[in-house]
């Protein structure tokens, strides 16, 4: 195989064009092999094999400087830059990221993981070629369904004041994850069916220069005319009408075309953007047939692209089930996404309820100003969103939704530890990012069943709202624990003595786990299902205070503005002789791999818990072989609280 000998740009170039061509063909199967072993980024990296290979051969790297813009894209990247062995780790703890790492590779200059950023981080890295007299070339990479972000235009806005070269490649395959939304995708769709543009362009020029005598000064006069032929070929030229000198489009698996278009847009002296078409999924029928089904996947049967494992009822689809059926009987609620209907679930109620249903695009800030609008005037928004994506739109939340006290749902999915995505991805902070914001209120559902009445809850909630849930199958344990719910009242599970587990969220199903094995030592603890974050139950904590002498608060968050520490300051002032132990995430971004791994090496899994329970001396040491005859009876746990049978 010709891959084989590929460990770095300088092998590539010595390939001719029969060996290139071969050669992304043994990329593409490569690609499509490692993902169905370890899972990724399928249908995005197959669509950029031949753009990628093309970017090599014309840029001198890792001096010359590639921005991959959200970074899904970049696997061919990597195995051209010589990390070819690394995917035998792809996504695994302590293995290769599927995003670009400044840490992992020199050919990595900008760390990418959310969209709409290239550009100005290219601009960033081309100012400070020119400010210290370097002659590197800058080249930023962004998909269509990124230009609907707003952060790009603000990049592409001050792309136009570039003096010297700065190159921005547009892959545009008419999708981003989703089908793309939005005028810009009505005005790329414009351009593709105007390639003969440039072409009439340069053939244009090229006859005029040849006349004797005259053809220099013909071609200045038709210079000074282009933008009245622009404006009749090519409506609004939106790029070279901002100052961005605009090249193609041109086809992204013809290797050799675009090797030669990033050449003729290294000469240009200030901002280029070279137009590149491309197929998503390409090379392999089933990605190319639903590209968006197949833009990040799990292990799959390469020859039937179905997923090994079969998927249990993910909380996505409780909540988009939920959803549906709270909109029949209310009419006023509308479903917002920032271009993620099937991530988050709204793809149903989108195909239920189309009146009622909007994609804004990949603009989360946007969505949530738009959010509020709604709700100011008697709709009743639900913004589905990724917990790792809504930090993108702080301030809007902070400003037009909660400051005005406007009842905007806020249904936060892949909150807590998300796995392979890795540090760009883990849904860690949206605790401490919500809960000091005046007027919102904060939830996490235990199991299936309460995030369902959580749902029902909110939408006849008066101010702004929010309910955080994991990715993955949605618990379907302590379903006989259902008490109704009763704004910042937490549900006593079992009542025990001395030590109180007091979870919320995912974590319930944690301290249940450390109820049970604590039973095995003799122990019998009183477990409490926090459910609101915002605010806390501070008659349950005054309760719990009367007889026991240490809390513990579990959460998957980190600690810094997260539910423990509402905890820690309240028993503290008024319960100073209780001990507060608080189980959060560590203050450090968390890496890529599989979950359970990662939650015990961060200690929060019920073994290590339960350890640092342990070495604190909240639970002592014994030895669970005879504790069952130490203390018979305590063999059967704590007893369900009556409130909540």
């Amino acid at each position: 195989m010709l891959l084989d000998d590929i460990h770095g740009p300088e092998d590539l170039k010595k390939l001719n064009d029969h060996q290139l061509r071969k050669l992304a063909s043994e990329i593409r199967q490569f690609i499509i092999e490692k993902t169905s072993e370890y899972g990724g980024h399928l249908a995005s990296n197959l669509g950029v094999v031949e753009l990628t290979i093309g970017l090599y051969l014309a840029l001198d790297l890792p001096e010359d400087k590639i921005v991959w813009d959200v970074g899904h894209q970049a696997y061919t990247h990597k195995i051209l830059s010589g990390r070819k062995e690394n995917f035998d780790g792809l996504r695994q703890y302590h293995g290769m990221s599927g995003f670009p790492k400044r840490a992992e590779s020199p050919f990595d200059c900008f760390g990418t993981g959310h969209s709409s950023t290239s550009i100005s981080a290219g601009l960033g890295i081309a100012a400070a070629r020119d400010i210290k007299g370097e002659h590197y070339t800058v080249v930023s990479v962004i998909g269509d369904g990124a230009l609907t972000g707003g952060l790009a235009y603000e990049g592409l806005n001050n792309a136009a004041q570039m003096k010297k070269n700065f190159i921005i490649v547009l892959n545009d395959n008419k999708m981003s994850i989703s089908r793309n939304v939005g005028g810009m995708s009505k005005y790329l769709n414009g351009l593709r069916s105007n390639r003969g543009y440039n072409q009439l362009k340069i053939d244009v020029g090229s006859t005029l220069m040849r006349v004797p005598g005259v053809g220099p000064q013909l071609v200045k006069r038709v210079q000074r005319a282009k933008n009245s032929l622009k404006q009749l070929l090519i409506p609004g030229m939106l790029f070279e009408d901002m100052g961005i000198t605009y090249l193609g489009p041109i086809d992204g698996h013809n290797i050799r075309e675009v090797e030669r278009t990033i050449e003729e847009a290294k000469k240009i002296d200030h901002a280029v953007l070279v137009h590149v078409l491309t197929t998503k999924g390409k090379g392999y029928a089933p990605a190319e047939q639903n590209p968006a089904h197949y833009h990040g996947v799990s292990p799959f049967d390469q020859k039937t692209g179905k997923a090994l494992s079969p998927s249990k009822e993910s909380y996505t689809s409780v909540f988009s089930k939920t959803l549906c059926r709270l909109a029949r009987e209310n009419k006023k609620i509308v479903g917002i996404t920032a271009a993620m209907p099937d991530g988050t679930g709204l793809s149903a109620f989108a195909k239920e309820f189309p009146d009622r249903f909007f994609d804004v695009g990949i603009a989360e800030q946007h969505a949530v100003t738009c959010a509020a609008g709604m709700a100011s005037n008697g709709l009743k928004p639900v913004f589905a969103v990724y917990s790792s994506f809504l930090q993108r739109a702080y301030d809007q939340i902070v400003h037009d939704v909660c400051l005005q006290k406007l009842p905007v749902v806020f249904c936060i999915d892949r909150a807590g530890l998300v796995g392979s995505d890795g540090e760009t991805h883990q849904g860690i902070f949206d605790y401490s990012y919500l809960t000091h914001i005046p007027h919102m209120t904060v939830m996490a559902p235990k199991n299936a069943d309460e995030l369902t009445a959580m749902l029902a809850f909110a939408m006849k909630y008066p101010l702004p709202i929010s309910i955080r849930y994991p990715r993955g199958a949605a618990y379907q344990g302590l379903r006989e624990f259902a008490a109704p719910i009763e704004h910042g009242r937490a549900e006593l599970l079992y009542q025990g003595s001395d030590i109180a587990l007091v979870a919320v969220g995912s974590m319930v199903s944690t301290a249940d786990h450390i109820r049970e094995k604590a039973v095995s030592y003799g122990h019998q603890l009183t477990l409490v299902n926090a459910r609101f974050v915002k605010p806390i139950d501070t008659d349950m904590l005054d309760r719990l205070a009367e007889n026991h002498t240490t809390i513990v608060t579990l959460e998957e968050n980190v600690k810094q503005g997260g539910f423990g520490i509402q905890v820690e300051a309240y028993i503290h002032e008024h319960h100073p002789e209780v001990k507060v132990v608080t189980i959060t995430l560590p203050d450090k971004y968390v890496e890529h791999g599989d979950v359970t791994k990662l939650r015990a090496y961060l200690g929060i899994d019920s073994d290590s818990i339960i350890e640092r329970l342990r070495q604190e001396g909240v639970i002592p040491a014994g030895d669970p072989a005879n504790a069952d005859e130490r203390n018979e009876e305590s063999s059967a746990g704590a007893e369900p609280a009556d409130e909540t049978k």
